[in-house]
């Protein structure tokens, strides 16, 4: 299970990591002690390698993400540092409720924060998430079944959501 380390202000450096996967470059942000972000860039090739100053944390981010694409994850158990709201963290920690391989509606994760009216917050909210398929966003659909905006492009939720699929049962 994620780790969520406390602080929204970190002042320790930021390092980055870039990532190949069958969607593009991966890039992953964190410090010592947490990733903070993992967002699908538009590059064409990896800017960020390793390197011997790469915290453990972002190469065990990286490792665990390649065993995510080759099918063989479906939780992860680093530690994160997420930035934003109370509210926003509530529905992050929702997002995390949907298990592999299962999408759920804007709606039906505004009920589980116990917040039913709060629909379109929560989309905003869905929409802020900077940890790109550990907090798996793309896993929210709309309540007709479908494909609403994903930061990463839909066609990568497509793809991602495919992909959880095909591996649910394996």
């Amino acid at each position: 299970m994620l780790r969520f380390i406390s602080g929204d202000h970190c002042t320790e450096k930021e390092y980055k990591l870039d990532m190949d996967t069958p969607l593009g470059i991966l890039e992953i942000i964190g410090t010592n002690e947490a990733v903070s972000s993992i967002l699908f860039v538009e590059r064409e090739e990896g800017v960020y390698m390793r390197g011997d100053d790469t915290p453990d944390v972002l190469i065990d981010c990286h490792d665990q993400l390649v065993e995510y694409f080759n099918g063989s994850r479906r939780t992860f158990s680093f530690p994160v540092r997420v930035k934003g709201t109370d509210f926003q963290k509530r529905v992050w920690k929702g997002l995390l409720d949907l298990a592999y391989g299962e999408t759920g509606s804007y709606k039906e994760l505004a009920l589980s924060i116990g917040n039913e009216k709060a629909i379109r917050a929560v989309g905003s909210a869905n929409g802020k998430n900077k940890l790109s398929i550990v907090i798996p966003c793309h896993r929210i659909i709309g309540s007709n079944g479908t494909m609403t905006g994903y930061a990463g492009g839909v066609w990568r939720k497509e793809w991602l959501l495919r992909h959880e699929g095909k591996h649910e049962n394996s």
